[in-house]
């Protein structure tokens, strides 16, 4: 930014756009954090013998609500059928 445009801001949004872009850059340090926190429990859940694709399907279904899975279930199923891979 120029001066001419920096000159524009008041002292007051300057200090609020710092701190907007302070915290959003702790924000981003604690993601990254909770991210190596989850790295963590699926190492410990494969070192105990669990599948780790299959637990990370578990969680992405658990977080949809009942009804959009049963619609995600029932496509899943119509498409697999047209393939000839039900029985």
């Amino acid at each position: 930014m120029d001066d001419a445009k920096s000159d524009n801001l008041t002292e007051a949004a300057r200090d609020r756009l710092r701190l907007t872009v302070e915290r959003i850059e702790r924000l981003e340090e604690e993601k990254k954090e909770v991210a190596e926190q989850i790295k963590e429990v699926y190492g410990e859940a494969k070192a105990v013998g669990y599948d780790v694709k299959a637990l990370r399907t578990v969680v992405r279904i658990r977080k949809l609500d009942r009804q959009e899975r049963q619609e995600q279930e029932a496509v899943l199923e119509v498409y697999l059928d047209a393939l000839g891979e039900l029985d």
